[in-house]
């Protein structure tokens, strides 16, 4: 049974201050005075609206910002430490997603408290500009005819206008978010500058011996022509391969088994199990698991229906664990014959079926399990990582008989030209049927890597390519993760578990649009040329006229003096850096370069110190999505670490993705994709999708638990404009009820404030700490939900809905409104500086509209919260806290008496009170004088918005009350007020009529209409 304590005023009481005016406190109608007691009110005044308008202001704020050059000022001048969030740089390319607005939003929020406490923020907002999506959008947007006639250095050059006009566009979006940034100066990858920082990265970990050239296999895309690292593959769900078993018949088996498996030959095979059928032709050897035991089966081969081949072989090899799985795919018992080690198979030797070679049987490692297949792992050195290691180590070649496009080449025989994701799996597979193989044939659902970019199915392939020895460095990574905060605390599980696992990085793109790998290659011998001097030549080169410089000279302009007449004849590699290198090098591009140690012609912030490379400056924070710990994270931890020792970063923050409200991953397709720019600016149907503003989608961002994947939609966001509002209208409501405060003069001393208001100031030391230690821990959410309880509990419905009589009833200067409006002024101000990282849009609105003079034109240069120890007095709480819950009580109680028409306004009764603890009945006594002894703030009939109370020494007092109710220790009763009711004040008093200058009004208002403090 809820109850609005002034029955006559609206249930929000958020938007009481407007109401007050208009309802509770009318004149008195003309039929029964013909005075008016309106403007003896002291209603509230301001021009900050109710409606924040803020497709209008919320601009206009941002110019003032940007006029006043409020954050640069902030930046460079604040006298704090100085903290550095290196922005991870988003990709040049489309229109922004909630992704990109919650990050940035979460960085500005951060940024803006830093500020907030005084210290130097250095924040360089930075896009990733290189790589094959930008590559491939100039590419569809030409003519056929004119790709034909597309030479490098154009594609280059229209690459980067799309990318510098997708970061224009990408830009303003930014800044309209409200984000803060040296937007005028940001990082972007294709800067000479950065690149050649880049090169200094590349340069340094090719002299630590951490760069090298290799044949290796690789993730391949044959969609995209290039190879992909990691971070660039996605393995969406429903992928099917065709998984195949198969035999290979053996030829041989070492001596020491002959005696124990001799007797089947020649009818014994190896059974192995595919899902990349397409990848039988490389096949260079069997690899078993040393330490499993495998077992010889007999499948009855004679009992085999002819459509399954009776040319399989009688007898298979399988994993002993594995032996009711074989017979459920042939679909009949099997009967194992003999047992033998993994260990004792190795140099045994079996016949390709399709390929007049024979191979060996080999020792895998511990990715050979009896999880799935059949223990024994098809092994082909130049299409798996894996393979590619079983077979350096017993000196296999790597054949790898797949061109760039993902055709068979000549190396596959028969099925030269056939694509490996089209029908080259066909027709293998009908091959190894003929050929009395295939044992047997089924589709298999699995994860499968696709290109992240292009939406297609890769391919394990060996290619010459450029690799980072992430062997090399390993255990320094591990020890520099250790180091590092990771919040949340998973984080550091996930990148631990990558690095860990992760093979040599490959570095090098087939493409054109990206950083060049400065290497040249002898003529004759095809070796690579890569020293120090032609890496510092490039560098230099590239610094003054950027990469297209290594398209636009020849090789004799490129190379050092020292080999441009040393008797060989070179070409340029025709390589790029994977774009993760770009990116992953911003540590030294921007932290060091830009920041810790700028050039003096670059157009940065005077900084602190001057290093180089390699020094010890890390970035206090990088904040992105979780995905980045296989992406930016990684990679610029392991240049960072190679080149310098450390870690870029002293603290990762990472955040989930954003959702529909159903849960599901927004999408075109499913038509439930939400547009942060929507949410700015409202759609198309405006009633639908109204105009919410910038602080609307700031205020979501800090109520969600970023840590993992949190929903956003309509409704969500109605929500959230609800809340906005009410701390816009709490807002509204302290800065009217001040208009003719100024708190030099008219602030109370804290020794002369009453009770109520010193327990609110304690209130607020509580309540902004909360919020200080929200902020200081990144945990957002408690933000929202302590400003949000304070706005509505603690304000509205408790202390302000009790102030309004004495700031509306009292003389101007009274004490007792006095003191009420020193608690209001802390509040506001503070309430102001605690919403400024999130909703800074209104607090700076608060701030120029505060009715009184303040040292700063900005709310951000005002500082930190202003919390004075000496409000801080827990004592009050334990006693408050009782009156706030009977408070609640008594409230229920009127509550029923007005839903029944007993009452209209609270004003209408009075409340007998029955209490058992004697403590604390005679508390509640000194809280409730006979006269106006009191000091008109802390008594029972304002805390209750009632005309009188009366306290009764027996429950049964409260009999004959129709309304009353019972709870532990108190009895509460509601009657009829007594005596008349009050022309100015509206509460009832036995004493109306007893002035003879004014019959209509009560004791008290006599002294306030007159002025009387």
């Amino acid at each position: 049974m809820a109850l609005s304590p002034r029955s006559h005023l609206p249930s929000n009481r958020l938007n009481t201050v407007t109401d007050a005016q208009n309802s509770s406190l009318p004149s008195a109608p003309q039929e029964e005075s013909s005075k008016s007691y309106k403007d003896t009110i002291n209603l509230l005044k301001t021009d900050f609206s109710m409606r924040a308008n803020a497709t209008q202001r919320e601009p206009e704020i941002q110019a003032f910002w940007a006029e006043r050059e409020i954050y640069e000022r902030l930046s460079q001048d604040n006298p704090g430490d100085t903290f550095v969030l290196h922005d991870g740089p988003p990709y040049a390319n489309g229109s922004l997603h909630m992704g990109h607005a919650m990050n940035k939003v979460l960085k500005d929020i951060i940024n803006r408290y830093q500020l907030l406490q005084g210290k130097k923020v250095r924040y360089i907002p930075g896009w990733d500009c290189h790589g094959l999506p930008i590559e491939l959008k100039v590419l569809q947007s030409m003519k056929s005819s004119d790709r034909q006639a597309l030479t490098p250095i154009t594609l280059r050059q229209k690459a980067k206008a799309w990318a510098l006009e997708q970061v224009e566009g990408q830009k303003a979006s930014f800044k309209r978010y409200g984000v803060w940034g040296d937007w005028d100066h940001p990082y972007l990858t294709l800067q000479p500058e950065y690149e050649a920082a880049q090169i200094d990265v590349f340069g340094e970990m090719f002299l630590k011996g951490y760069i090298y050239r290799g044949l290796k296999p690789v993730h391949w895309s044959p969609s995209s022509r290039t190879a992909l690292a990691e971070a660039e593959l996605e393995y969406p769900d429903g992928h099917v391969s065709q998984s195949i078993y198969v035999a290979f018949r053996m030829t041989s088996v070492p001596p020491a088994l002959r005696m124990a498996i001799g007797e089947y030959f020649p009818d014994l095979g190896l059974a192995i199990w595919t899902t990349t059928p397409w990848t039988i032709p490389g096949n260079l050897a069997v690899a078993v698991n040393g330490d499993l035991t495998y077992a010889l089966v007999d499948t009855g081969a004679d009992n085999l229906t002819a459509a399954a081949r009776t040319q399989v072989p009688k007898y298979l090899v399988v994993a002993d664990d594995l032996v009711t799985a074989l017979a459920e795919k042939l679909g009949q018992p099997v009967e194992v014959v003999a047992r033998v080690t993994g260990k004792s198979l190795e140099h045994a030797t079996y016949q390709h079926p399709l390929f007049d070679r024979e191979s060996p049987v080999v020792i895998g490692g511990d990715y050979i399990t009896t999880d799935s297949g059949t223990g024994l792992v098809h092994t082909a050195p130049g299409h798996g990582q894996d393979d590619y290691l079983v077979g350096q180590r017993y000196g296999l070649p790597i054949l790898s008989p797949v061109d760039d496009a993902g055709n068979l080449t000549a190396e596959a025989g028969p099925f030269v030209g056939l694509n490996v994701l089209k029908d080259a799996n066909d027709a293998i597979i009908q091959a190894l049927d003929e050929a009395g193989a295939l044992i047997k044939q089924e589709a298999y659902g699995h994860r499968y890597p696709y290109d992240w970019r292009t939406k297609k199915p890769t391919i394990f392939r060996a290619t010459e390519q450029w690799f980072a020895s992430v062997e090399g460095f390993r255990e320094e990574a591990l020890k520099a993760i250790a180091q590092v905060n990771w919040i949340p605390a998973i984080g550091e599980n996930r990148i631990t578990a990558m690095v860990s696992d992760r093979s040599d990085w490959c570095i090098s793109r087939q493409r054109t649009w990206g950083v060049p790998i400065p290497v040249f290659y002898d003529e004759e011998t095809h070796e690579p040329l890569l020293t120090e001097a032609t890496i510092t030549h490039i560098r230099d080169l590239i610094a003054e006229h950027g990469s297209d410089v290594w398209w636009e000279r020849e090789v004799s302009e490129l190379l050092p003096e020292s080999y441009r007449s040393n008797g060989r004849s070179y070409r340029k590699g025709t390589d790029t850096m994977d774009v993760w290198f770009d990116s992953g090098s911003s540590w030294n591009a921007v932290v060091q370069q830009r920041i810790a140690n700028p050039s003096p012609t670059q157009n940065s912030p005077t900084q602190d110190s001057s290093t180089e490379v390699g020094s010890s400056l890390r970035a206090d924070l990088y904040l992105e999505g979780s995905d980045q710990h296989r992406g930016w994270f990684q990679s610029s931890l392991l240049t960072s670490v190679a080149v310098t020792g450390h870690a870029p970063y002293k603290t990762v923050l990472t955040h989930g993705f954003a959702l529909d409200e159903k849960g599901y991953k927004m999408s075109k397709s499913l038509g439930n994709v939400v547009d942060p720019a929507e949410i700015i600016n409202g759609g198309k149907n405006q009633k639908q999708d109204p105009p919410y503003g910038a602080d609307v989608l700031r205020l979501w961002v800090s109520s969600v638990d970023y840590s993992s994947d949190v929903p956003i939609g309509k409704t969500i966001l109605k929500q959230m404009a609800d809340v906005y509002r009410k701390i816009r209208n709490t807002a509204r409501y302290l800065i009217g009820n001040l208009h003719d405060f100024d708190p030099k003069t008219d602030a109370v001393a804290y020794a002369d404030l009453a009770e109520l208001d010193r327990y609110m100031l304690h209130r607020i030391t509580e309540v902004f700490s909360e919020v200080d230690d929200a902020y200081q821990t990144y945990q957002f959410f408690r933000f929202f939900q302590t400003v949000q309880n304070f706005c509505v509990v603690d304000l509205s419905n408790f202390y302000l809905d009790i102030a309004k009589d004495r700031l509306y009833i009292s003389a101007t200067n009274a004490a007792r409104r006095r003191s009420c409006q020193t608690v209001m002024q802390i509040a506001l101000e503070n309430l102001a500086k605690a919403i400024a990282p999130v909703l800074s849009h209104m607090a700076e609105d608060i701030w120029q509209n505060l009715p009184y003079a303040t040292e700063h034109e900005s709310v951000f240069q005002s500082g930190w919260l202003t919390l004075d120890q000496t409000w801080s007095q827990p004592q009050l709480t334990e006693s408050w806290q009782v009156l706030r819950s009977l408070r609640d009580e008594v409230n229920k109680v009127l509550e029923q008496a007005r839903q029944n028409k007993a009452i209209g306004s609270s004003l209408e009764a009075r409340v007998l009170l029955f209490v058992a603890d004697a403590a604390l009945k005679q508390r509640l006594a000194t809280m409730n004088p006979d006269s106006l002894a009191g000091n008109g703030v802390d008594e029972l009939r304002y805390l209750f918005l009632v005309s009188g109370v009366e306290l009764v020494d027996e429950p049964t007092a409260l009999e004959a009350l129709e309304y009353k109710a019972e709870v532990a220790g108190f009895a509460i009763g509601v009657a009829d007020a007594r005596g008349k009711k009050v022309r100015s004040c509206w509460n009832y008093s036995v004493h109306v009529g007893d002035s003879a200058e004014d019959p209509r009004i009560c004791e008290r208002c006599v002294e306030a209409l007159a002025g009387v403090s």
